[in-house]
């Protein structure tokens, strides 16, 4: 019985480490198409792809769809979802996000005007050599 248990177990650790690889390279596939359709200024098309590999965790999916979401690419404008995605991003170390949430905390935009938070996070950003967040640090 054990033996079936352990078995069992294995099978079942093989089939989600599979299922995980394969949601990481559909939410990298996803993303490119979006960004594409994104770049194009195909807004409304780029959206439900940039969704998709955002719930799948892609971090460049969650900062592009935030902008959409800032700016009202193919969205109604909505800040605070914009500001939810930019710390998913973030959170997840991609410095453009971390950029964009340090204006955002800079500027007040949904969240607490903070100025530390600000610079915590253009800190982030300038640490990993991002050139908006350096020049906004010398400020």
């Amino acid at each position: 019985m054990k033996t079936i248990m352990r078995s069992l177990f294995l099978c079942l650790c093989m089939l989600l480490s599979t299922t995980a690889v394969h949601a990481q390279q559909d939410a990298k596939a996803l993303y490119k198409e979006g960004k594409e359709l994104y770049d194009a200024g195909k807004y409304n098309k780029a959206v439900p792809k940039l969704k998709a590999a955002a719930e799948l965790g892609n971090k460049k999916a969650q900062y592009r769809l935030g902008r959409c979401y800032d700016k009202g690419y193919g969205v109604t404008e909505n800040n605070k979802k914009a500001v939810e995605l930019y710390a998913k991003s973030a959170a997840q170390g991609y410095d453009k996000a971390q950029y964009r949430l340090g204006q955002c905390y800079e500027k007040g935009k949904v969240v607490k005007k903070d100025m530390k938070q600000a610079r915590y996070w253009y800190e982030k950003a300038a640490a990993q050599g991002y050139d908006k967040a350096i020049e906004a640090l010398k400020k």
